[in-house]
């Protein structure tokens, strides 16, 4: 619902919603053909074909189109439905293309699709779903300086940091000081589920 959301928003701003999304999405029958004619970008994950969807994005930008990126990559994990850490996707785009990162909170789309695992949408009673953007993302002191992790890292941190913004504002709640990692949580989740002897076992190994 998220993405159904900011396409409206993006449409009455006067851009054509273009994602980069799951690639599992465009093999669904009907679907799959209409994001495609819609220019959608499918992306696969931990693969070298992320290249290529990184390619299609940034000669998009050039052409002067708008992409829209969740630069999570998935639905938050945090128990509270804050922002997570980010991924360097958009970063790397505006700093290679020097388009501007216009961040956007969304909040509401949670009440309907509650959580990752599979459910019917609450659709009843309605649900008010808002979007808001915010200021473009300041990187003009990073845009001259070579791409590495670091400078990426920065990046991404200050967009997550607008997103985290613009979403405690819709809350009217104070965000947490931490964001929660994605991969320091799964790890530590596999660690966790992990029966105790079998960790016993691979820590003798």
């Amino acid at each position: 619902f998220d993405p159904i959301a900011f396409g409206h928003f993006l449409v009455y701003a006067g851009r054509w919603p273009r994602y980069l999304g799951k690639a599992s999405l465009f093999q669904i029958p009907l679907l799959g053909r209409l994001i495609t004619a819609c220019g959608q970008i499918p992306v696969e994950r931990s693969s070298h074909d992320t290249v290529r969807a990184l390619a299609r994005a940034l000669e998009a930008i050039r052409e002067g189109k708008s992409v829209s990126i969740y630069p999570e990559g998935t639905i938050t994990a945090d128990p509270e439905g804050w922002p997570m850490t980010g991924k360097s996707g958009a970063a790397r785009i505006a700093l290679e293309t020097g388009c501007p990162i216009v961040p956007v909170g969304q909040w509401g789309a949670n009440e309907v699709m509650p959580g990752k695992k599979p459910t019917w949408p609450r659709l009843l009673p309605r649900k008010t779903m808002r979007l808001m953007a915010g200021d473009p993302v300041d990187l003009d002191d990073l845009r001259s300086a070579p791409l590495t992790p670091a400078v990426l890292r920065e990046a991404t941190a200050r967009v997550m940091d607008a997103i985290t913004a613009l979403v405690a504002e819709l809350r009217d709640e104070e965000a947490p000081a931490e964001r929660l990692d994605l991969r320091t949580h799964l790890a530590r989740q596999a660690r966790k589920d992990t029966p105790k002897k079998q960790r016993r076992k691979g820590d003798r190994e």
